[in-house]
């Protein structure tokens, strides 16, 4: 028993000391290699170091050692060393390329042009986000569309149903070959980089941001009756349907016999969210009335109705309010004590705002003195228009002083 303990340990050392040498002779040969590859690169070469055959170890009695080349297992391109788990692992060389004529490049070898790889990233983004607005070439038609060269992977594609407002019969006529078009994008580009593009979206946006800018200034459209219904009136407006309400209209009682009549309109609701366009005949006429009117100038109308604060005068489709306080400058016990329903009245207009319909009105300005229209009110009536003179000079001084 004690015999086969020390055969055991005998065996052991040996198997140790045949490690060692094996590791010593495979460190040895790494080194050369490293020193070799080294001297190499500096001579301006990157040739590969030919295989070495690993350093024979020490011969084993039951195993005779075979010499085999790296390429001939699945550890190729590592030491002994490596494999023994020695002293610090040897890099990896760095992976090279084959260039022509039989030199060797690294990866570092090779020019990086930072400007160049943004240009083909650029090439390769993207083109059309949805509602963007591009500019195109027509390159080609289908019968259910155009194709438009938009600068993408892909050209754009327009449904035949995009291709404007109302029916157009005819997409050659329209669209022919080499005509530069402007799109909105519809649809962002799918598998194959094509976007959906449209003219009638377009056009629909467009007439939109023109009736609203028209709503913002007040103006008055001229639009022709389409259609109508029970509720009212149907009108073409830059593309876009409008209504018309019957309490709207200026001859709302027969308003069928409108149709293909053109009228003058005012804006009551501009909504692209909801597509609702509602007009106003009467609105228009209450429109033009205000254009013709400034601050300052002498109007001339009738009581239409007295209120607690004020006379409201009819000047011809439109009301002005001529309030209490501006009546007279002397002592109001009444307001029937000056004008009564359905008299005549001359006022100067001291504020105009067309868009709330509201017109202020003033007679006190016209007197001489304080009370004179309780006294001697036709007199002060009558001479209106030289008194006005004056009271524009008023106007004027005090929008300077409030300037």
């Amino acid at each position: 028993m004690q015999v086969m303990h020390i055969s055991k340990r005998e065996e052991q050392d040996r198997l140790r000391r045949e490690a060692q040498e094996a590791r010593a002779a495979a460190d040895a040969a790494a080194a050369k290699a490293a020193q070799l590859e080294q001297a190499a690169l500096e001579a301006g070469t990157s040739l590969a170091p030919p295989p070495q055959p690993a350093a024979p170890a020490a011969p084993r009695v039951a195993e005779p050692e075979v010499p085999r080349s790296p390429d001939d297992d699945d550890f190729g391109g590592m030491t002994m060393a490596d494999l023994m788990g020695g002293s610090e692992p040897r890099q990896k060389p760095t992976q090279r390329q084959q260039a022509p004529g039989g030199l060797q490049r690294s990866v570092d070898d090779f020019d990086f042009d930072e400007d160049a790889f943004l240009a083909a990233l650029d090439e390769n983004e993207p083109v059309g986000t949805t509602g963007d607005v591009v500019t195109g070439t027509v390159i080609g038609m289908e019968s259910d569309g155009v194709y438009v060269d938009i600068g993408g992977k892909a050209p754009g594609f327009m449904p035949k149903s995009e291709c404007g407002l109302g029916v157009i019969t005819n997409l050659k006529e329209r669209f022919p070959k080499g005509l530069e078009i402007e799109v909105l994008v519809t649809r962002e580009q799918n598998a194959d980089g094509m976007v959906t593009i449209s003219c009638r979206a377009l056009a629909l946006r467009q007439s939109w941001d023109k009736v609203k800018q028209l709503e913002k200034e007040g103006k008055v459209a001229q639009v022709k009756v389409s259609g109508f219904n029970r509720g009212g009136v149907t009108c073409d407006l830059e593309g876009l349907r409008g209504f018309i309400p019957r309490s709207q209209l200026q001859e709302g009682e027969n308003h069928e016999a409108l149709v293909g009549k053109t009228l003058g309109v005012a804006f009551l609701e501009v909504n692209p969210e909801t597509r609702k366009l509602v007009l106003s005949e009467k609105k228009a006429a209450t429109a033009a009335r205000f254009a013709e009117l400034e601050v300052g100038q002498l109007v001339e109308g009738h009581v239409a109705a007295v209120k607690p604060y004020g006379l409201f005068i009819d000047l011809g489709g439109i009301s002005g309010l001529l309030h209490q306080s501006m009546i007279t400058g002397g002592s109001l016990r009444s307001l029937r004590e000056v004008f009564d329903q359905g008299d005549t009245v001359k006022a100067l207009i001291t504020e105009l705002d067309p868009g709330r319909g509201r017109i202020a009105l003033n007679t006190a300005m016209l007197e001489g003195q304080p009370g004179e229209l309780l006294i001697n009110r036709d007199a002060v009536m009558a001479e209106a228009s030289e008194r006005a003179n004056r009271a524009r000079n008023v106007l004027r001084q005090q929008e300077q002083s409030a300037g």
